[in-house]
């Protein structure tokens, strides 16, 4: 599979957004700067190599009517024509129209564009043996919200489910794009559950045949047609309404209730994993609490000090910062040590899980000065504030005293407006800068509209340089940073556009910054950071417009180099680039992993094309990775939550 990296720069004044373009550098990749280029617009109506991997399938070509007919009928009327890569309705007599195939269960994703007034609709498991195909298959409105005339408005499922509400915010639902406009309508039809979102955001749930389907066709029009719902399959119908409507990009992927749908890969590689630290126990902690209850154990960080004593450090995001040492135990250390313990100063709580001690990076001169910095969730501020501080060791550098914790200076300190989407790397880069990730602000669907506004610091990557201070500041705003000069805009941003950036890394060869960004709805991605670069969110979730305010592609906003659907997993955990030498097949791969599937892949990319060119399936018993890292040596680890402490594993050659 190729993906084509091209990026440009997008931003403007007042909320800082849009209007000016100006050429990206790539941070410590020189090969890579001759490729940056502006990226063309994605072509319609086709699927990408991972698409087709993952079992999608077009229904329209773009260039014909093939695969479709009248309802009840042997061909298209003249009325339905393909216009410019659409299929359009243009005029009276055009019928409603069928796919030649039936399907079963299924996932379809369908773009539509409306004109002013207009309604049409999209109806799925359509027989033809009654008059009408509203009589048999239900129906998922498209309609211009603003000057149609039903009250009942585009993506909700006719006559049965409105959307609901929004989680958190608890406000209507209502995702669509004025007529004239495309809007795109994801439709599930499962077993276990159905489901409608429209531009990237869900609008209900439902389940065929069900108690709740059945009252609320009972108490519906549908109940007068004995057939309607319940075939156990049939055909995708168009609707003529009588008014104009476009329709693109109509793919589908069918589903078996016994498999899931394939993952996006080109193979599996010979590797495995075994627990890193068998049998250690860790300072301080213990598997009760002093109540009686479990108490888990949630590494989030593995990483190492960069001073040549080949200590690994482990994160508890509890907030413990422990520290292992192999070389002096053999290489199987049996006990932890603390090396910074922070519980007075972090909050953590299992329902708000995305809090807590969160990032840990070491000063490029630690054996010098001492230096670290923590982001963590504080509880002497006011609920969900997030901080980034610095902590100095103690002379021998074994560890950071309780003094050394008192003094801990605060750098940033950021009140959030919802307790999730908070980032939380922070890291150093070739360029000695420190590089923090910070998430939206959270709730869902970015509702402050932080993700490109350039005058937040939410949804950006960071970059401050640590050993200077400007006036005012804990810190200082390097003079090269993208946006020092943009009106309005804070110049430690390094780049923005994300939503939820869970773990970003350098490639410790090339000076490429990775980031995963975790998904909204519908995709999961991964991204290289650049310079001034704006990776879309919440205009785009990955290649996709999102939301009433989404766009298509476009030369100002950064699509990522990969990303996979929710039916591959649901929320991304960003890793490394690998640089060890215990497993030599992953060498230069991006690993990463799936937090709800438990599935982990290994990602190869060519700077110098600036090309995907292949993603590989890690196998082994399904893990939910939190986090990965990696020790002085350039191993690799991930880290899932246990109720032991033995939760962290580190990757070793597998067999063919």
């Amino acid at each position: 599979m190729r993906y084509d990296v091209s990026v440009s720069l997008h931003r403007g004044g007042g909320v800082v957004t849009a209007c000016a373009f100006v050429i990206l550098q790539v941070l410590a990749c020189p090969g890579l700067e001759g490729r940056v280029r502006a990226e063309s617009p994605s072509a319609e109506n086709t699927l990408t190599a991972a698409e087709r991997q993952a079992g999608w399938r077009l229904l329209f070509d773009g260039e014909s009517t093939r695969g479709w007919r009248s309802y009840r009928g042997d061909a298209i009327r003249p009325a339905w024509k393909v216009v410019d890569g659409a299929l359009v309705l243009s005029g009276r007599g055009g019928g409603d129209i069928v796919t030649e195939d039936e399907f079963e269960w299924f996932e379809l994703s369908i773009d539509y564009r409306i004109a002013p007034g207009g309604n049409s609709g999209i109806m799925f498991r359509v027989t033809e043996d009654a008059p009408a195909p509203w009589h048999s298959g239900p129906e998922v409105q498209v309609l211009d919200n603003v000057a149609g005339k039903d009250p009942q408005r585009a993506g909700w499922l006719y006559g049965l489910y409105p959307p609901r509400n929004q989680p958190m915010t608890n406000t209507p639902t209502d995702a669509t794009r004025p007529a004239g406009e495309w809007n795109t309508i994801s439709l599930r039809v499962a077993p276990e559950q159905g489901e409608i979102a429209v531009n990237g955001i869900r609008y209900t749930t439902f389940k065929i045949g069900g108690d709740d389907w059945n009252a609320k066709v009972a108490a519906s029009k549908f109940a007068a047609f004995p057939q309607f719902g319940k075939a156990s399959r049939g055909r995708i119908c168009l609707q003529d309404h009588g008014d104009e409507v476009a329709y693109r990009n109509i793919r589908i992927r069918e589903l078996r209730p016994d498999a899931p749908p394939p993952d996006p890969v080109d193979g599996t590689l010979a590797v495995g994993y075994e627990p890193a630290f068998p049998g250690i126990a860790w300072a301080g902690y213990e598997p009760v609490d002093d109540k009686g209850r479990p108490a888990t154990f949630r590494p989030v960080v593995v990483t190492h000090a960069g001073d040549g004593s080949k200590r690994i450090f482990v994160v508890e995001q509890h907030g413990v910062i422990h520290v292992l040492d192999p070389a002096a135990d053999g290489g199987r250390p049996a006990a932890s040590r603390i090396f910074a313990d922070l519980r007075d100063r972090v909050v953590y709580s299992d329902k708000q899980n995305e809090e807590g001690l969160l990032g840990l990076a070491f000063h490029p001169r630690f054996a010098e000065n001492g230096e670290c910095f923590v982001y963590y969730t504080s509880k002497r501020h006011d609920p969900s504030t997030s901080v980034v501080a610095r902590l100095k060791a103690t002379a021998d550098r074994s560890r950071i005293d309780p003094a050394g914790v008192d003094q801990a200076e605060e750098l940033l300190v950021l009140p959030q407006p919802f307790w999730n989407h908070n980032g939380g790397t922070v890291v150093f880069g070739p360029d000695g800068m420190l590089y923090v990730a910070l998430g939206d602000g959270g709730a869902g669907n970015d509702p402050y509209g932080h993700g490109q506004n350039l005058g937040t610091l939410f949804g950006s990557i960071l970059r401050i340089d640590v050993d200077r201070r400007d006036d005012g500041l804990a810190y200082a705003i390097p003079k090269d940073n993208p946006f020092v000069s943009t009106p309005g805009a804070r110049g430690e941003i390094w780049a923005y556009g994300l939503r939820n950036p869970w773990r970003m890394a350098f490639d410790r060869v090339t000076g490429l910054l990775w980031a995963a960004d975790v998904g909204q709805g519908m995709y999961e991605e991964i991204d290289i950071i650049v310079k001034g670069g704006n990776y879309g969110w919440n205009l785009r979730e990955g290649r996709h417009a999102f939301g009433q305010r989404g766009v298509g592609a476009r030369p100002d906003l950064i699509d990522p180099i990969f990303e996979y659907d929710h039916a591959v997993g649901a929320s991304i955990t960003g890793g490394l680039v690998y640089r060890g030498r215990r497993v030599p097949s992953l060498a230069g791969r991006y690993l990463y992993a799936d937090y709800v599937s438990g599935k982990l892949f290994a990602l190869s990319f060519d700077p110098a094309s600036g090309q995907v060119t292949g993603n590989h399936a890690i196998p082994g018993q399904k893990m939910p990775v939190l986090s990965w890292g990696d020790d002085e040596e350039g191993e690799a680890y991930f880290m899932i939550v246990s109720s032991d402490g033995q939760g962290i594993f580190r990757l070793v050659p597998g067999h063919e």
